[in-house]
């Protein structure tokens, strides 16, 4: 029964703590908690309670991702589509 069939997003999130030199890799696939990152741009901040109760009184920054293919953001590229960037060299 196709009505039973859910396409389901999933998201991998890097969580680190410098302060403790401590990372985490955690894995949501409930779409109702990934809408808290949909639409934010780098540097923005998310309660970590919209992303389970595990995270409940945490505040995480967002400070980089991937697309679907693995191209990673830019902070201050203000598109929501592909652009080429000319940079020179030693500037990432």
């Amino acid at each position: 029964d196709w009505e039973k069939v859910r396409v389901g997003a999933s998201m991998k999130l890097d969580v680190s703590r410098p302060a403790k030199k401590k990372q985490k890799l955690i894995e949501i696939d409930d779409e109702k908690k990934l809408r808290a990152v949909y639409d934010r741009r780098m540097a923005q901040e998310v309660d970590g309670g919209d992303l389970g109760d595990e995270f409940k009184g945490y505040i995480f920054k967002i400070s980089g991702g991937n697309d679907k293919q693995g191209l990673p953001m830019k902070q201050g590229v203000l598109s929501q589509k592909r652009v080429r960037l000319l940079l020179t060299k030693g500037i990432s």
